[in-house]
C-alpha cells in the first residue's frame, strides 16, 4: 500500500481558501507559498478525520518553531527598546508578551479562530475559541511567516502584534515570571538543581489539564496546574516561591 501524498492547494477546502485570502489581508503578509499558510491553520483533530490517500499535516510543528522565533523577536525588540533595564526586567517583561493569555488576545485580535481548519468534534463543541488552542495556532502562524519570507517579515509581524502590550511596559511594573524568579533564588546556592516533571495529564485532547512539579535538587518544592505544560509549571514555581516566604501563601 503506497503512502498518503501530501495534501495540495487543490486538496484544501475552496472556503478555506478564500479565507486564508482575507487573512493575508489582515496581517499585512502575503505569502509566496500559501502552503505554509494552510498548514499553520490546520489543527490536529482536521488532519486525525482526514486520514487516508491525502495527507493534511497538521500545525504542531509549526508550533514548535514559531515558539522560538516569537521567542527571539520579542527579546531583540526589549534589548532594543530597554537598553536602561537589567536582564531580570527584561526577562520578566518577555514573559509577558509570550505567556498563553497574550498569545491569545493576539489570536483574537485578528480572529485567528474563524480561519482555521478543524474537525466536526471540534466545531461542534465551539472549540475554536479555546485559549490554548489559538494561542498554539498564532505561534505556527509565526513560523509560516518565517518559513515564506524570513526573520525579518516574521519579526514585523510579531512586534505588530505585541505593540499595545508592549506599550505599556516602560510605565507598568514587569509582569511576574515565576519560574524566572524561582531561577534567581536557586542560582544563589550552587550546586543545587531545579527540574519540572509533568507528573499528570487529564481531560480530553481539546481540553487537557498539566500537573507539573517542581523539583529542587530530587526533592518536591511545588505542585501547580494548568491549561498548558508551560503554565502548570509558571503554577508550581508560584507554589515553590510561597515555600520559600518570597509570596504571601
Amino acid at each position: 500500500m503506497s503512502s498518503p501524498r501530501k495534501a495540495g492547494i487543490a486538496d484544501y477546502p475552496e472556503g478555506f481558501r478564500n479565507r486564508c485570502a482575507v487573512l493575508e489581508q489582515r496581517i499585512g503578509y502575503s505569502f509566496s507559498d500559501v502552503l505554509y499558510l494552510y498548514n499553520a491553520l490546520t489543527h490536529s483533530s482536521f488532519s486525525n478525520e482526514k486520514k487516508g490517500r491525502v495527507r493534511f499535516d497538521c500545525n504542531e510543528r509549526l508550533e514548535f518553531l514559531g515558539d522560538s522565533v516569537l521567542a527571539i523577536a520579542v527579546s531583540r525588540k526589549l534589548f532594543s527598546d530597554f537598553a536602561d533595564r537589567p536582564e531580570g526586567d527584561l526577562t520578566r517583561f518577555r514573559a509577558g508578551l509570550v505567556c498563553e493569555d497574550a498569545l491569545w488576545e493576539y489570536a483574537k485580535k485578528i480572529d485567528l479562530g474563524s480561519f482555521m481548519l478543524l474537525g466536526n468534534g471540534e466545531q461542534r463543541g465551539d472549540e475554536r475559541h479555546k485559549k490554548s488552542m489559538l494561542a498554539d495556532c498564532y505561534e505556527a502562524l509565526i513560523a509560516a511567516v518565517y518559513l515564506d519570507g524570513g526573520m525579518e517579515k516574521a519579526g514585523k509581524f510579531v512586534i505588530d502584534s505585541v505593540s499595545d502590550r508592549l506599550e505599556t511596559l516602560g510605565s507598568a511594573e514587569p509582569p511576574c515570571d515565576y519560574k524566572s524568579l524561582l531561577q534567581q533564588i536557586v542560582q544563589l546556592n550552587k550546586g543545587e538543581i531545579l527540574e519540572y516533571e509533568l507528573v499528570e495529564e487529564r481531560g480530553p485532547d481539546h481540553d487537557k489539564v498539566f500537573v507539573s512539579r517542581a523539583v529542587l535538587s530530587e526533592n518536591p518544592i511545588g505542585v501547580g496546574e494548568g491549561r498548558s505544560k508551560r503554565e502548570s509549571e509558571q503554577m508550581a514555581a508560584k507554589e515553590a516561591l510561597k515555600l520559600f516566604g518570597e509570596l504571601p501563601k
